[in-house]
């Protein structure tokens, strides 16, 4: 078995694999390669209206790439709704280190000084790897993947790779693909540059939500 390390994860990543542990007490990864693929079509990002409402009212302090490996902390956390968990302590400090590199971003809301909701992920090129979410209050982590898409749009990114899709992704739009063509897609987004650091978040925001659409229905609380 090859050593893990951070350039060995950016090699599976632009392969099409990601890796994930049975538990957060596994010693061992376990890579993957689903033949359909969740992705979340940027130029078809859908937000709810109920939570654009929540989201221009600047609930949350949303900060990016401030408290990194305090979001993935968070993520292996168990739950109630999530009693086990993926994330073991080799992808703590992988994903660590591929964020002190620049290849991995997080996106974090705050709320009083605590960190209170986020998510994670790799970017290589023009794609995002969205790897987890958390939430301690309602609506936080769904505000930060609003926040994610709307830098992403902007910054100039092409894919954004959910992996599986979920009932609570589907809600903003997100869909499966064959696995030839997410690689296809894949293959189109690793040598485009983008701007992660450059973006008008606050302008990215206003140009993602625009005009509210009729007869949007509320999402649900998570």
């Amino acid at each position: 078995m090859l050593e893990l390390s951070a350039p060995l994860l950016l090699r599976a990543y632009a392969a099409g694999i990601f890796p994930m542990a049975e538990s957060a007490e596994s010693r061992e990864l376990h890579w993957f390669d689903p033949e359909r693929r969740g992705i979340l079509p940027l130029d078809a990002f859908h937000v709810p209206r109920s939570l654009r409402k929540v989201v221009r009212r600047g609930r949350f302090d949303v900060r990016f790439d401030t408290a990194f490996r305090a979001v993935i902390e968070a993520c292996a956390e168990t739950t109630e709704e999530r009693p086990k968990t993926w994330i073991n302590a080799d992808i703590v400090r992988l994903y660590s280190e591929l964020a002190e590199a620049g290849f991995a971003h997080s996106v974090e809301c705050w709320r009083d000084g605590r960190l209170v909701g986020g998510l994670y992920g790799v970017a290589i090129g023009a794609a995002y790897f969205g790897e987890s979410m958390f939430s301690r209050e309602t609506d936080a982590s769904k505000v930060a993947l609003v926040h994610l898409a709307a830098r992403l749009r902007a910054a100039g990114y092409t894919l954004l790779d959910t992996q599986f899709v979920t009932d609570h992704l589907a809600r903003f739009g997100a869909v499966e693909i064959p696995r030839a063509e997410y690689r296809r897609r894949l293959n189109e987004a690793l040598p485009v540059l983008t701007d992660w650091a450059g973006v008008d978040q606050d302008a990215a925001v206003v140009d993602l939500l625009g005009t509210d659409p009729p007869g949007d229905d509320p999402p649900r609380a998570g």
